[in-house]
């Protein structure tokens, strides 16, 4: 296992060849991705075939529950979904993207804000990042107050054509972020 990054209750790693069906039943689950694309089902072979691929070769990493971890967590080695930070392609390397996706059993027990605050300290504290930053759909609450928890803040609503309209997108998408000066006045000297 090539591990990326452990929390209290989390273990970031890299994907593998063997994270197939965690990745299809997770990318199937029409709540998970309702603000993605609809609620859409993902054939098997797009996983396999693209999204897997990309997520081996690129900065996503899977979340999985750790032994011993804090009281109120999954059992160790379950697979809670995943995380990324990257800078997007023809963006500056040091203004990485921040990105989550949990299963519903991993919703609303502090995962998603747990795993994000781990990223930022990573970007800033160890990979030179400049601005950290993360965008979600503007109706999307909980991925917003994820983001407000993990020390982000709201910096503007744009608008995307998308080529199939999900509900909510009339509303737009928001963007949130944290620079280092900001992030280094919170740190404890």
């Amino acid at each position: 296992m090539h591990l990326f990054l452990e929390t209290d209750r989390l273990i970031l790693r890299r994907f593998t060849e063997s994270d197939a069906d965690h990745l299809f039943h997770l990318h199937n689950d029409p709540e998970v991705m309702r603000y993605l694309n609809g609620g859409k089902p993902t054939p098997r072979e797009v996983i396999v075939g693209e999204t897997l691929p990309r997520f081996i070769a690129s900065g996503f990493f899977a979340a999985v529950g750790k032994a011993g971890g804090k009281a109120g967590g999954e059992p160790s080695g379950t697979f809670l979904g995943w995380f990324h930070l990257r800078a997007p392609e023809g963006r500056p390397e040091d203004e990485p993207e921040l990105g989550y996706r949990l299963h519903k059993a991993a919703w609303n027990k502090g995962y998603a804000t747990e795993g994000t605050r781990a990223l930022i300290d990573k970007a800033f504290g160890e990979l030179g990042a400049r601005r950290v930053f993360a965008q979600t759909m503007a109706v999307n609450r909980g991925s917003r107050r994820v983001m407000e928890k993990a020390g982000l803040r709201f910096v503007r609503t744009f608008f995307m054509d998308w080529p199939d309209l999900i509900e909510g997108s009339d509303q737009g998408e928001v963007e949130y972020e944290l620079l280092r000066s900001d992030w280094a006045a919170t740190r404890p000297r």
